[in-house]
């Protein structure tokens, strides 16, 4: 389901906006969250998922994870999934795992598949070979791709974790 609240009051999102700007500036993550928890704006959402993956790193994977597995926009999910990848560690691949198998929008489940690809696990590999029978073509294409990462990963990379290592998709 859709979110059926883009921005309902103009005005009032560009203020929540504004004081993103200077939670960003105060690294201040407790004020994405809140808005993540209490927001109806799809806009105000996904800019809180993006600039809290910047602000929070990896102490913010719980967070995005739960974003991932619940909130009601897919929109949000596929971001969560993005920010999750480009955080490039493996505490987030539970719930990428869930969303590949579960999320019931394509489009969250490709955005899983291609973060597991980025964070570039050997775990992940029995979750996008079952993806590659999903029902949705970018879902498979996503989950080939990400297993071709991983494969080349494990044979020519050399750090020990996703941030370390090139390429990354």
């Amino acid at each position: 389901m859709y979110t059926t609240v883009v921005v309902d009051d103009e005005e009032r999102a560009m203020q929540v906006m504004r004081g993103m700007e200077k939670a960003w500036e105060d690294k201040d993550e407790s004020y994405f969250i809140a808005v993540l928890k209490e927001e109806p704006s799809l806009v105000l959402r996904v800019h809180a998922v993006c600039i809290l993956a910047e602000v929070g790193g990896e102490k913010c994977i719980p967070t995005l994870s739960d974003v991932l597995l619940h909130d009601p926009d897919p929109l949000v999910r596929h971001e969560a999934a993005f920010s999750l990848g480009q955080i490039g560690l493996s505490e987030g691949n539970i719930a990428l795992s869930e969303a590949v198998r579960h999320d019931g929008d394509p489009i969250v489940r490709h955005e899983s598949a291609a973060a597991l690809g980025s964070v570039g696990s050997a775990d992940s590999e029995k979750v996008l070979t079952e993806a590659i029978d999903d029902p949705d073509e970018m879902v498979r294409n996503s989950a080939r791709a990400s297993l071709f990462n991983i494969r080349f990963l494990k044979e020519y990379s050399v750090g020990s974790n996703a941030r370390d290592r090139a390429p990354r998709p």
